[in-house]
C-alpha cells in the first residue's frame, strides 16, 4: 500500500545524520522555504531519534534577512552514526485506530477542505478519519508576516477542540504537510503529540479503515 511519508529505515536515518555531522551535544536550527512543512518533518525527526536541542527559526528563509544568505554548500560530513529510534513521537494505523472515539483523542487533519470532504480524492477512499477535525495547514501560518506561525494559534486550536489537555495526533497524505502542524503543537508546548506518518496515502488504501464523508 502507497505510505510514502512513513519512517525511514533506521540505516537511511543514519547516513542522513552521519552526512549533517549529527553529535549528542549539537543544537538543530531548522528551517525550510515554505512556511514550515518540511521543517516540522525534520523536527519529528529528531523527536523520533530522541535529540531535544532544536530551535524552529520561525517563518524559515522567508523571514530572514535577505541581505544575510549564503549560496556556499558545505561539505559532507564523514564518520558514522548510531542512533536509537523512539516510537512515542509516531503514531501507526493499529495505535490510531485502537484509539478512535476516546475523549482524551484529538485528530488534526492538516489537508485541504476538499480532500477532508472527499471531493479531492487521493487514494482509493476519499474524506476522512472519523472524528478528525480539519484545520489546513497554511491557515496557520501568518501570510503578512513572513509565513510565521500566527500568534493566535493556541487561542484557534482551544476553539478547535485541539487541545493540551488531549492526546494529538496530525496527519495530512504523506506526512509534510502535517510537519508544520506537529511542529505548531510543539512550539505552544502540547505534552502528547503524535505524528501518524502513514497519513492519508495509507488510511485511505488500507481495506479496514473506516471513513467519514
Amino acid at each position: 500500500l502507497p505510505a510514502p511519508g512513513l519512517l525511514p529505515a533506521r540505516a537511511d536515518l543514519e547516513k542522513l545524520f552521519a552526512e549533517l555531522g549529527h553529535r549528542d551535544d549539537a543544537v538543530y536550527v531548522v528551517y525550510d522555504d515554505e512556511g514550515g512543512g518540511w521543517a516540522g518533518r525534520f523536527i519529528w525527526l529528531l523527536d523520533v531519534i530522541g535529540h531535544a536541542q532544536y530551535h524552529y527559526l520561525n517563518g524559515g528563509i522567508q523571514a530572514w534577512p535577505a541581505d544575510q544568505l549564503s549560496t556556499e554548500t558545505p561539505a559532507s560530513a564523514t564518520g558514522s552514526v548510531s542512533l536509537t529510534i523512539n516510537d512515542e513521537p509516531t503514531a501507526t494505523r493499529e495505535y490510531l485506530q485502537s484509539r478512535l472515539g476516546a475523549a482524551d483523542l484529538a485528530i488534526w487533519d492538516a489537508r485541504a477542505p476538499g480532500e477532508y470532504r472527499g471531493e479531492k480524492v487521493l487514494a482509493a477512499k476519499g474524506g476522512h478519519i472519523p472524528g478528525a477535525v480539519n484545520f489546513e495547514w497554511t491557515a496557520g501560518m501568518d501570510m503578512n508576516d513572513h509565513l510565521r506561525i500566527r500568534k493566535d494559534m493556541a487561542e484557534v486550536l482551544q476553539n478547535l477542540g485541539i487541545t493540551p489537555d488531549k492526546e494529538v495526533i496530525t496527519h495530512c497524505q504523506t506526512h509534510h504537510r502535517s510537519g508544520f502542524t506537529y511542529l505548531v503543537a510543539k512550539s505552544l508546548g502540547y505534552p502528547r503529540i503524535k505524528a501518524y506518518a502513514g497519513s492519508w496515502g495509507e488510511w485511505g488504501n488500507h481495506p479496514d479503515t473506516p471513513v467519514e464523508i
